[in-house]
């Protein structure tokens, strides 16, 4: 991928941030000063210095974290609201996050530094299963079950959950477990508003093999990486 792109899902630089080093001399590949950011490279393992100083990308590393509400998941925003990154400090360089959860949406979130292993959690094809706990509005019933389960369209795109359970229920508020496997944008949040029960909290509990677990708010845990390299490779021979 071009150079300034990899800077940025490194999670070292925004784009225009990364295109800045890289033209101003700043970045160097293999020892070599590289001043064009559209320079072919691949991320894994990439010798790579900003302003003389090595990043932290020759060992690979993934971890959890259990995201707060109230912080987005970029590493710049314009309106200058929150985000992951200012809480994390020096433990979100280099790192990006595996997909996203929206601002309002708590609970676990992957970051990792090896680009093809978090390309291959967000594939599609692997159907890699993200549970969460979602608090709607109004009173659950089994047949708003089989309606999430059977899908809906929404914005031109089918959203269906793979497995639904009612957890607790009143008729002012009910607490569901959803599991999906597609991760399309707010899928959750889109797929219960069409079905008439609007989130009113939503956490994710788990992505994959890797489990929030008693990981509090905040809080960051490393994780097995090549562990997590299996489980995808089981999930591709079958």
């Amino acid at each position: 991928m071009p150079l300034e792109r990899a800077l940025s899902k490194l999670g070292l630089a925004s784009r225009t941030q990364a295109r800045k080093l890289i033209e101003e001399g700043r970045v160097q590949v293999r020892g070599v000063v590289v001043r064009d950011p559209q320079r072919p490279v691949v991320p894994e393992g990439l010798q790579l210095h900003i302003d003389q100083a090595q990043t932290p990308l020759n060992t690979l590393i993934l971890f959890a974290y259990n995201k707060p509400r109230g912080l987005l998941v970029t590493r710049d925003d314009p309106q200058g609201r929150p985000t992951i990154y200012d809480e994390l400090g020096e433990k979100g360089q280099g790192v990006q996050a595996v997909g996203r959860l929206d601002q309002a949406t708590s609970g676990l979130l992957l970051l990792t530094n090896d680009t093809q292993l978090a390309n291959r959690l967000l594939d599609p094809q692997f159907g890699v299963p993200r549970r969460y706990l979602v608090e709607i509005k109004g009173q659950a019933t089994p047949e708003l079950r089989s309606k999430l389960v059977a899908g809906v369209l929404d914005e031109g795109q089918r959203l269906a959950a793979d497995y639904v359970e009612i957890k607790k229920v009143s008729r002012r508020e009910s607490q569901l477990l959803l599991e999906l496997r597609e991760g399309k944008n707010r899928e959750v949040r889109r797929l219960c508003a069409a079905c008439g029960h609007p989130v009113q909290r939503l956490l994710r509990l788990a992505y994959g093999p890797i489990l929030l677990g008693n990981l509090q708010p905040g809080q960051t845990r490393g994780e097995d990486i090549d562990a997590v390299r299996q489980w995808l490779q089981s999930r591709s021979s079958t």
